[in-house]
């Protein structure tokens, strides 16, 4: 997580080196949950190793991927992180993972020693924000196909660890349609 923040360059290391005392490290195994929907989110995760998916189920109830997050990406139910309302979603470890942990409680802290930490809570905001607004204009702009090669081109090396069914749901396909995408482009 320091090195994400050292990338920003924004804060000087003896600032960055109070992040030490606020980060936990937490492991999950495969398929186990982080969080549960209608939990209230209370934590930023940051993976050092591993792969996270949020999902939901919709009003027939089907599960919905909604996101997946790899190596060096930070999850959380961003919603309810900053609401303190209940999730909507889940958050589910796809391989073994490895966290480091930030509470709402330790980043409040971080915002009270300065302007440098609040900076970096808004670059990240924005940045989850432009994420967010890509993914959804992605549904209206491209493909299938399309949604598939960029999640490719990006995550290549992550693809053959999620399951077929959780990539379908994620890029709005069938898993059989995913099944001719993937034969058509591999």
């Amino acid at each position: 997580m320091k090195s994400v923040f050292q990338s920003i360059q924004l804060i000087p290391q003896n600032e960055l080196d109070q992040l030490d005392d606020l980060i936990i490290t937490r492991k999950l195994k495969k398929g186990e949950l982080l969080l549960k929907e209608n939990q209230i989110s209370k934590e930023i995760y940051f993976i050092k190793k591993g792969i996270l998916r949020s999902f939901f189920f919709n009003h027939q109830g089907d599960e919905i991927t909604n996101c997946f997050a790899f190596e060096n990406e930070f999850m959380a139910s961003f919603s309810s992180f900053i609401t303190q309302n209940v999730a909507e979603e889940n958050i589910q470890a796809l391989a073994d993972t490895e966290l480091e942990v930030l509470s709402r409680e330790g980043l409040f802290k971080l915002y009270e020693l300065g302007t440098h930490w609040q900076e970096i809570g808004r670059k990240l905001t924005e940045m989850e924000y432009v994420t967010l607004q890509k993914r959804m204009i992605s549904f209206q702009k491209l493909s299938g196909t399309q949604r598939y090669e960029e999640l490719y081109k990006n995550h290549q090396k992550y693809l053959q660890l999620i399951p077929l069914q959780y990539l379908a749901s994620y890029l709005g396909v069938t898993p059989r349609h995913l099944s001719r995408i993937r034969k058509a482009i591999l």
